[in-house]
């Protein structure tokens, strides 16, 4: 599916318009924002809700509906912050928060010292400071009890509580993203937190047009069986967001 030019958004947000006469729909007076991997970068969620909530004011009138591919922790430096921000936005508006591969890791640190450790390889350090700024050198294990003496009992609950999958008219939202010739149903949460090649190698349709993140690119890739919208906010400073409403969709990136 191949992306059209470069156009202007309605709110004045850099957007690709990226329409075609026969792309699925999402059902009638529904707008759905699909938010990519935002991996500790607050400063970029920020702006990107600045671009969400001017457009819906001035473009008022459907149901919209934030939803949120996962991966909010880990490698940007204020991944408290991220999920602080994101559990006001469900608590205010109609978003959803979806589980990502990160959010997992994290919640197994919080068990394990050997997960701890492979946490901290995988980008952990980073959230770890965004909660506690310990005083002095730690070793390992003081810097784990530091840190989950440190962590708040509300974002633990918000993490162990997010769904894997969202569907809205013909659109199915998920972190990873799907294995093919399994059903909906059947699909295991790892797969849907951590699947790669068996899904991005599949050419055929999944049921659902499928709209992930997971496996960072430069920019958006939309095909006639899945939309990524990761970015790499973390390294590239793009958090990108897609706007479907009907058979229209754009994208708006930071």
């Amino acid at each position: 599916m191949a992306v059209n030019s470069l156009l202007k958004s309605r709110s004045g947000w850099q957007a690709e318009d990226i329409r075609e006469p026969t792309v699925p729909m999402i059902p009638d007076n529904l707008r759905v924002y699909a938010v990519g991997d935002i991996h500790g970068r607050l400063d970029l969620l920020t702006t990107l809700h600045e671009a969400i909530d001017e457009d819906i004011e001035l473009h008022p009138g459907p149901q919209c509906i934030e939803v949120y591919l996962g991966d909010y922790v880990d490698r940007g430096p204020q991944s408290a912050g991220v999920i602080d921000v994101l559990m006001e936005r469900v608590r205010t508006r109609n978003a959803i928060c979806l589980a990502g591969n990160h959010e997992e890791i994290m919640l197994d640190a919080l068990t394990s010292q050997e997960a701890f450790a492979n946490w901290l390889r995988l980008g952990g350090v980073e959230t770890v400071f965004s909660y506690v700024q310990p005083s002095g050198m730690l070793d390992q294990s003081q810097l784990w009890t530091e840190w989950r003496a440190g962590m708040r009992v509300d974002h633990v609950d918000f993490l162990r509580q997010l769904p894997t999958t969202y569907v809205c008219g013909d659109y199915l939202f998920v972190h990873a993203g799907l294995r093919p010739g399994v059903s909906l149903a059947a699909q295991s949460r790892s797969d849907m937190l951590w699947i790669r090649r068996e899904f991005l190698d599949y050419p055929h349709s999944f049921g659902h047009l499928v709209v992930h993140g997971h496996t960072p690119i430069p920019s958006a890739e939309v095909l006639s069986n899945r939309i990524n919208i990761d970015t790499g906010a973390y390294a590239t400073g793009h958090l990108t967001c897609l706007v479907l409403e009907g058979v229209d969709r754009f994208l708006i990136s930071t």
